[in-house]
C-alpha cells in the first residue's frame, strides 16, 4: 500500500518520531510504498519526504532539538493558524504527487484535522495514532477540540500507544469511539541492542567508567520526567547516575546537582542522530535504568530501549509503564515522587548480581515476545488492509472523480 505519515515535529529528538522511524522502516521491508509529511530535511531511507516550511515550529511541553521553540498553548490564534494552513497546504501538495491511498497521523492536535479536510478534497480515508504526550497538551489547550471531535468521528481507526492512553482519549474525546480505538504499542529493534564493546570502552573513556557501577536515566529533561528525584536520590545510590538527555529543566538539574554537592552524577547531555551506537552503548554500560516520571507516562520507548540491552528498570508507577514491567518479573516498581524509594530500588538491584542478571533477563525475552519492530509493524498492516481501495476505486480517487463525503 502508498502510506502516508503526517507528523509535526523533528523526525529525532523524541520517542514518536522513533516510533515513525521504525514503523517505516519496517514497513518498507513489508513491501509498502511510504511517504512523511514533516517539518525535518534529513532523509529516512527509503522514503519519499515532503517538508513542511512551518513560520515556526512548536512543542508540547520540551523537545531537545527545539530548546527555543515556544509551546502551543503560549501561542496566540494568528500563529496557530499559520502553522494549521502551511501544513495544510503542504500536505495538499504532498497527497497530489503520493497518491497515498491511507493516511496515517501521528499525534492528535493539528493534524487530525488536516486529514479531515484532505478526505473531503481526495476522498482518502485516514487513522489516528495518539502518544499521549498530544493529550496533556490538549487538556490544557481546547482551541483544535472541535476539529478533533469531527475528525475522530470520520476516521477508520484510532490507535494508542498503551491501554493507559487508550482510556485517557476515550475519557477526553467519547466513549462511543471505543469500537474503533485499538492499542498498539511502540517497539524496539532488537539488533541494535547488541552489546557494542568499541562504543561502551567510548563512553567510559569520555565520562571516566572504568570500573563503575552506572545507572542511567534518558530523555526529556522537563518536571514531569522526574529526573530531581533520581538527582535527590543519588546521594544514597551506591553507583554513579548517568543523566542523558536535553530540554528545558536542564539548568535546574544543574544547580541541584550543585546545590547538593553530588559528585556521582553526570550530566551527559543529548546524543544527536549521528551518535546512535554511543546512545545504544549507553543503555549496555548500565547496571540498572531509572524511569522516575511523575505523570501518568504514555509508554516510554526509553524503557524498552533498557530492556533490550537486558538492563533492568526501575520504574514509577504511572500510566502505561504498568503494560510493560510486572513488579519483581522483569523490572521494579515504586511510588512516584519518592527518592528514597528510588535509592532503595536501585540499590537493591546494585546489591545483588544474581537478581539484577535474572530481571535483566526476563526483560529481554518481554521485549522479545510482544516488542519487536515487526510485530508492532505487522499489527498496524492488518489495520490498513481492512480499508484497502480496488484497483477501480483508486484509479478512480487519483482521476479526482471519487464522491466527496
Amino acid at each position: 500500500m502508498r502510506i502516508l505519515f503526517l507528523y509535526m515535529f523533528p523526525l529525532w529528538g523524541n520517542g514518536s518520531g522513533a516510533f515513525l522511524r521504525e514503523l517505516s522502516a519496517e514497513l518498507i521491508k513489508k513491501g509498502h510504498t511510504i511517504g512523511i509529511v514533516a517539518p525535518d530535511k534529513r532523509k529516512i531511507e527509503g522514503t519519499t519526504q515532503f517538508v513542511i516550511k512551518h513560520p515556526q515550529v512548536g512543542v508540547f511541553v520540551g523537545h531537545p532539538e527545539l530548546p527555543k521553540a515556544k509551546k502551543f498553548g503560549d501561542m496566540n490564534g494568528k500563529e496557530l493558524g499559520e502553522i494549521y494552513t502551511s501544513y495544510l497546504d503542504g500536505t495538499i501538495q504532498a497527497v497530489a504527487q503520493f497518491n497515498p491511498e491511507i493516511i496515517h497521523v501521528f499525534h492528535t492536535a493539528f493534524l487530525p484535522g488536516i486529514a479531515r479536510v484532505i478526505k473531503i478534497l481526495f476522498g482518502i480515508k485516514f487513522i489516528i495514532t495518539t502518544h499521549g504526550s498530544d493529550l496533556s497538551y490538549l487538556a490544557e489547550d481546547r482551541r483544535f477540540v472541535g476539529l478533533i471531535n469531527d475528525a475522530n468521528r470520520v476516521a477508520r481507526f484510532i490507535t494508542a500507544n498503551s491501554e493507559f492512553t487508550k482510556q485517557w482519549y476515550l475519557k477526553m474525546f467519547g466513549e462511543n469511539l471505543k469500537q474503533k480505538t485499538k492499542v498498539i504499542m511502540g517497539g524496539v529493534d532488537i539488533n541494535r541492542f547488541k552489546r557494542d564493546q568499541k562504543a561502551i570502552e567510548e563512553i567510559n573513556a569520555r565520562y571516566n567508567l572504568d570500573g563503575k557501577i552506572v545507572v542511567l536515566f534518558t530523555g526529556r529533561l522537563t518536571s514531569m520526567k522526574g529526573a530531581h528525584y533520581l538527582i535527590k536520590a543519588a546521594a544514597l545510590i551506591k553507583g554513579t547516575v548517568l543523566i542523558a538527555g536535553d530540554g528545558p529543566d536542564r539548568e535546574n538539574l544543574k544547580q541541584q546537582i550543585q546545590e547538593l554537592k553530588l559528585s556521582n552524577v553526570i550530566m551527559v547531555g543529548y546524543f544527536n542522530p549521528k551518535e546512535k551506537p554511543l546512545f545504544h552503548a549507553l543503555y549496555e554500560r548500565a547496571d540498572v535504568y531509572v524511569c522516575p516520571s511523575i505523570w501518568e507516562e504514555p509508554l516510554g520507548l526509553t524503557i524498552l530501549e533498557a530492556m533490550a540491552s537486558r538492563t533492568p528498570v526501575v520504574a514509577t508507577r504511572k500510566g502505561g509503564v504498568v503494560s510493560v514491567i510486572k513488579d519483581n518479573v522483569n523490572g521494579l516498581l515504586i511510588p512516584a515522587r519518592n527518592s528514597k524509594e528510588i535509592a532503595r530500588a536501585v540499590n537493591l538491584l546494585l546489591d545483588d548480581s544474581v537478581l539484577r542478571k535474572e530481571m535483566g533477563d526476563q526483560a529481554y525475552k518481554t521485549v522479545v515476545e510482544n516488542f519487536t519492530w515487526n510485530q508492532i509493524a505487522s499489527q498496524f498492516e492488518q489495520i490498513y488492509s481492512q480499508f484497502r481501495y480496488s484497483t477501480t476505486e483508486y484509479l478512480a480517487r487519483v482521476k479526482g472523480m471519487s464522491q466527496r463525503v
